[in-house]
């Protein structure tokens, strides 16, 4: 009798893709990495995308879902399930400082500015992590037991104003529904953490992110004669100050953290004129959507309350952003091992809750996935002082690159094994 499949079978072949392809990866993200594009823009990056797609002889290839986005199909040579792996390809709207031969020069417009672009999170590197593994899955396409998913994102980043973008617009365009996909795996580079080193959580990992702009209107006067008027600022100034009472005093700290900060205070134009009105803009970060609701209404009845006890008005706008990045519980427990196998179970630890946002939550609400970090920073220098990704001196390691691509081809091939 045949002894059952097992997931390790793949474990050397995918070490040996990797290592073959480690070269062409690294050109690859080089070459990305020196032509950025920015959200909804990333037309060169999905054409390159889309023909490293063909060349590898995928059974479907689809273009400009969500705009630009790319998707990629495998079918392997096995009946079993469907997995996705993604990769968001767009730049930020920062002009990079950092000495390399391939370093960004590009300039484009952003919400109607000029700016300088600059793979600065890293996204050049998910996206040539990815071709990698797909070159590597499709050298082995005959023994995979199921069918893979490749989807190549535009606009992480956000798209520009009035456009829609990204993983919402994707899931909505279809990306997970023909072949039907179970689960989805997504990495991101972070320079927190040495190369070599891999960072998890189960449950929350990434906050929601919203934005919240208040207009307090008062009433203009001589700055001399206050009591003619009603007085914006302050009035505007007790409203940031009750703000900061909403996580300290009304949300349960023991459950989740959560932060609100103002970091707009626009008003006036004269110091002896008191304005008509006031402006704050700010963010909310939370980890569970029942406390990501209860902020807003909390923001809104405190700005309303004492903007009305101070004699003004307050008009409250919230714009609700990407969700909490949650990984499926069980689908993390499953796929630590997996990850330890390959980077060593020394090198791969659950790390902080992040309050940076990512747009990879929308892909979890609609299947079970995981996401994890890959550490872009070189073994002798300390993450603490190395800059932060979205940074203009943000530097990676491309040595993380071979160990992106083995983890994501291990754990898209275990599961297919698994569930198969």
């Amino acid at each position: 009798m045949n002894a059952p499949e097992t997931p390790f079978r793949f474990d050397s072949a995918i070490a040996a893709a990797a290592e073959l392809l480690e070269a062409k990866v690294v050109a690859l993200r080089r070459d990305l990495h020196e032509h950025p594009e920015l959200g909804n823009r990333e037309v060169r990056t999905a054409g390159i995308v889309a023909k490293h797609l063909r060349a590898l002889g995928l059974d479907e290839v689809r273009e400009k879902v969500a705009v630009t986005g790319v998707v990629g199909v495998l079918r392997g040579g096995k009946p079993g399930p469907v997995v996705a792996l993604r990769a968001d390809m767009d730049a930020l709207p920062v002009k990079e400082e950092v000495d390399v031969p391939f370093a960004s020069r590009a300039m484009a417009e952003w919400n109607g500015q000029q700016c300088g672009v600059m793979h600065a999170c890293g996204h050049d590197a998910h996206t040539s992590i990815l071709m990698g593994v797909a070159e590597a899955l499709a050298g082995m396409r005959a023994e995979i037991p199921g069918t893979v998913v490749f989807v190549f994102q535009p606009a992480e980043e956000m798209p520009p104003i009035g456009e829609e973008g990204g993983a919402k617009l994707m899931v909505a365009q279809g990306c997970l529904d023909n072949p039907k996909v179970e689960a989805i795996f997504g990495l991101h580079v972070t320079s927190l953490h040495n190369t070599g080193k891999i960072g998890y959580r189960s449950g929350p990992l990434m906050a929601s992110a919203d934005q919240f702009r208040v207009f307090i209107r008062g009433s203009q006067t001589h700055g001399a004669m206050p009591w003619r008027g009603v007085d914006p600022i302050v009035v505007g100034s007790q409203v940031v100050m009750g703000l900061q009472t909403i996580v300290s005093r009304s949300m349960n700290l023991t459950k989740e953290p959560s932060v609100v900060t103002v970091g707009v205070f626009q008003g006036g134009v004269r110091n002896n004129i008191i304005p008509d009105e006031v402006k704050l803009e700010g963010t909310i970060r939370s980890f569970d959507e029942g406390q990501r609701d209860a902020i807003h209404a909390h923001v809104r009845r405190i700005t309303e309350m004492i903007s009305a006890a101070g004699g003004a008005k307050a008009h409250v706008h919230i714009d609700r952003g990407y969700p909490v990045t949650v990984n499926h519980p069980g689908l993390t427990e499953w796929s630590v091992p997996a990850l330890a196998r390959v980077a060593g179970e020394a090198n791969v630890r659950v790390v902080d809750k992040v309050c940076g946002a990512e747009d990879f939550a929308y892909y979890q609400q609609a299947v079970p996935g995981f996401f994890y970090f890959v550490g872009c920073t070189p073994p002798d220098r300390d993450p603490m002082t190395s800059a932060p990704n979205h940074s203009p001196r943000f530097y990676l390691d491309e040595a993380c690159l071979k160990l992106g691509v083995r983890t994501l081809s291990t754990l898209a091939l275990d599961w297919l094994a698994a569930h198969a």
